[in-house]
């Protein structure tokens, strides 16, 4: 077990997944917040849940709540760099819900509610799913004292 979390956390990506991480968790922590906290001009969970109602995402108020939630925590362990691999599935997953069922049938372009911006946050967090946290990150540091415990 211990060798699986091991595993889980480390990672040999260097220093180059701190640039994508610290605009990529503050892009997810934003977005959550809207969702959550009614921050940055959101909706927060009644307004966001009931337009999820209406895309046929129900319980909606839920729904909202689990989106935020994974946007808002999730982006602040990418930050962080804790639990990296885990928290970027979550995020790729929420990505791939809202691609398929909000944005895809508006094509592409953001300009017109497309998918363009969920599909690159998509492939963000895949990528940091792959290579995990780097030098610069809480999994590292943990990575380093469960080795040295051996």
């Amino acid at each position: 077990m211990k060798q699986k979390i091991e595993q889980l956390l480390t990672s040999n990506a260097g220093f180059s997944t701190l640039a994508l991480r610290i605009p990529v968790g503050i892009i997810f922590m934003a977005h959550g917040s809207q969702k959550l906290f009614v921050w940055f001009g959101g909706y927060g969970l009644a307004g966001t849940g009931q337009f999820f109602e209406s895309i046929g995402l129900a319980p909606g108020v839920a729904m909202a709540f689990l989106a935020g939630s994974a946007e808002f925590f999730g982006g602040l362990f990418i930050i962080l760099g804790l639990l990296t691999r885990p928290s970027a599935l979550v995020l790729a997953f929420t990505m791939l819900i809202a691609i398929v069922s909000v944005h895809l049938p508006n094509g592409l372009f953001m300009s017109n509610g497309g998918y363009e911006f969920g599909l690159a946050l998509l492939a963000a967090s895949v990528s940091l799913m792959l290579s995990g946290g780097g030098k610069v990150a809480v999994d590292n540091w943990l990575a380093t004292r469960l080795s040295a415990q051996k």
